[in-house]
């Protein structure tokens, strides 16, 4: 993980730990059209730290794949969750703080993202919402991920496990106070 692949992924300085403060990441998952992005920018800027977006590292195969409404399986995602993976721990080994976008979709892809950091560095900000009202939002952007693949987004996640760091936002509210709240459980 070098300069320029880094610079390419990940934008600002992301904010270095000062002695005795371990970097953290926050991984801002959920299905398509919950505003990870949205949300995730808001976070490292007020955070101050490094804000990677997990959709511009899927490869080209997949966005082909989900651009033509063939739903990921586990093997597609797996190459690309594990490059998410090791940018984490490569920001942690440097450490920067991180927010990372990525679906995260089931417990066994949140395991690849937090395999090579700590236990407890990696806090899950699950953004959720009703099917309907994330229809809506899909069918009014311009994304590879087409609605009709959102029902198998649906179908595929599971919700964080009791011992997972995290917590669900319902994103219906609006983002000032999503970011509001998120800051409150990461903070808290």
């Amino acid at each position: 993980m070098g300069g320029r692949h880094d610079e390419q992924t990940s934008s600002g300085p992301g904010r270095r730990s000062g002695p005795g403060d371990a970097p953290r990441h926050l991984v801002v998952m959920g299905v398509s059209g919950t505003g990870k992005t949205t949300v995730a920018e808001e976070l490292a800027d007020r955070f101050g730290w490094r804000f990677i977006e997990g959709d511009s590292l899927h490869p080209e195969a997949n966005i082909a794949k989900m651009s033509a409404g063939i739903p990921l399986d586990d093997d597609d995602r797996r190459p690309w969750l594990e490059v998410l993976g090791r940018l984490l721990a490569f920001h942690h080994a440097d450490g920067v703080s991180s927010v990372l976008t990525c679906s995260a979709l089931k417990r066994s892809y949140r395991d690849v993202l937090r395999a090579g950091v700590p236990e407890g560095s990696v806090f899950f900000v699950h953004l959720a919402a009703p099917f309907e009202v994330l229809l809506e939002r899909m069918e009014a952007r311009d994304h590879f991920m087409p609605p009709s693949l959102l029902q198998s987004q649906f179908d595929t996640l599971e919700p964080l496990g009791e011992d997972e760091e995290g917590e669900v936002f319902d994103v219906s509210e609006p983002v000032a106070e999503v970011v509001r709240a998120v800051i409150e459980a990461v903070e808290g």
